[in-house]
């Protein structure tokens, strides 16, 4: 009884697909790159697929139709929905249903890929196995106004199936006979559609384990810059989770997100507009708040070797510090909240005014955990 109710449990559909891309990608593909060689074309191919369709994901079904993060013209929301079939993550509105749940029942039993449930069940597990009944999709009635979006739910797998797997192998053919035509068709379609699956798979997993949170620590969002490199951008999950609707995720200058910048490019083009985008303030703040709840936690430590004198001078004037100016922000909060939004008129010097403090307020909490981290030691 026990064993035919697991086998219920197990999406034979999406399992056979996911274990048997990844088989062949394992066993199919370097045999055929040691019996033909890997050329530029194939080489291209693959790469072009990666870019279009991990992009699709990342740029369109997350923060495009997810989010709503900023807006796009037809042709862009065309390419998201054709490419992004092709990464056989489902169709855009399913993908964005199971992404907006996760977003509002983060870590809980309602959220479809629940890190508490274990590493493996938030990667892939989710997918292998019905747990639970399809919950109605009562939270996308926004997406299904849209045309092109329905379109391509009513198609998807003829569309992936097609532009993911056949289209190249007719590429291919047309370049270099049947077995460039078997290559391109392993290559840039099996093997492929393998690495951005893994790809998006890292995203709800591993930066959801491993990492810092610098933005906060109310869910198991984590930023990490080594898996940014292969997100396009998005291990930056503590700032998103954090501020959802801002089109970046790697927020500072120097954080590593391709998917903001082809954002910003298409708006330079015209292509996309209303990028929304969280004040510098309010990102600070966030900070900031961080900081001390982490450094009193610290202090809070059983156990703790008595600080030095100097030590605990800083520690009093920092504190000191910084509850001043929690209570200045605090006195003068609406204001501060009213000047976040772009379209509202907010003097430019006492936005700047905050910055400053906020910023040298970070500068005393840097400060702060040195001394914590030294006096520890």
């Amino acid at each position: 009884m026990t064993l035919s109710k697991n086998k219920k449990q197990i999406n034979w559909v999406t399992s056979s697909f996911l274990i048997g891309t990844a088989l062949i990608a394992l066993t199919a593909v370097p045999a055929y790159i040691w019996s033909y060689g890997l050329d530029w074309f194939q080489a291209s191919l693959f790469l072009f697929y990666f870019i279009a369709t991990g992009l699709s994901i990342t740029l369109g079904y997350h923060r495009l139709f997810s989010h709503l993060a900023f807006k796009a013209k037809w042709p862009v929301r065309l390419f998201v929905l054709i490419f992004g079939a092709a990464s056989f993550e489902n169709s855009a509105l399913d993908w964005t249903c199971d992404h907006r749940r996760h977003h509002k029942h983060v870590d809980h039993d309602d959220d479809p890929y629940d890190i508490t449930k274990g590493f493996f069940y938030a990667h892939m597990g989710w997918l292998l196995f019905r747990l639970k009944p399809k919950p109605p999709m009562d939270n996308v009635k926004d997406l299904k106004k849209d045309p092109l979006i329905m379109w391509q739910y009513r198609y998807c797998h003829w569309i992936g199936a097609f532009v993911g797997f056949v289209l190249p192998a007719i590429l291919g053919w047309y370049y270099g006979g049947t077995t460039s035509a078997l290559g391109a068709f392993l290559i840039a379609g099996v093997a492929r559609v393998v690495f951005v699956q893994q790809m998006t798979f890292l995203i709800n997993s591993a930066c959801h384990y491993f990492g810092s949170q610098p933005y906060s620590t109310k869910c198991t969002a984590r930023d990490s810059g080594f898996m940014a490199l292969f997100t396009f951008g998005e291990g930056y999950h503590n700032f998103h989770h954090e501020f959802q609707h801002d089109y970046r995720n790697g927020v500072k200058f120097w954080q590593f997100d391709p998917t903001k910048w082809c954002i910003w490019l298409l708006s330079k083009v015209g292509l996309a507009s209303d990028l929304r985008r969280v004040s510098p303030t309010k990102i600070l703040l966030a900070e900031m708040a961080e900081a001390q709840k982490k450094i009193k936690s610290a202090l809070e430590k059983p156990g703790m070797v008595p600080l030095q004198e100097k030590t605990s001078e800083l520690i009093e004037a920092s504190q000191i510090y910084i509850q001043e100016l929690s209570e200045k922000i605090n006195a003068n909060i609406q204001e501060i909240q009213a000047g976040l939004s772009e379209k509202m008129e907010m003097p430019r010097r006492h936005i700047r005014a905050w910055r400053k403090d906020i910023r040298r307020g970070m500068r005393h909490l840097a400060l702060l955990e040195k001394s914590l981290a030294y006096a520890s030691a």
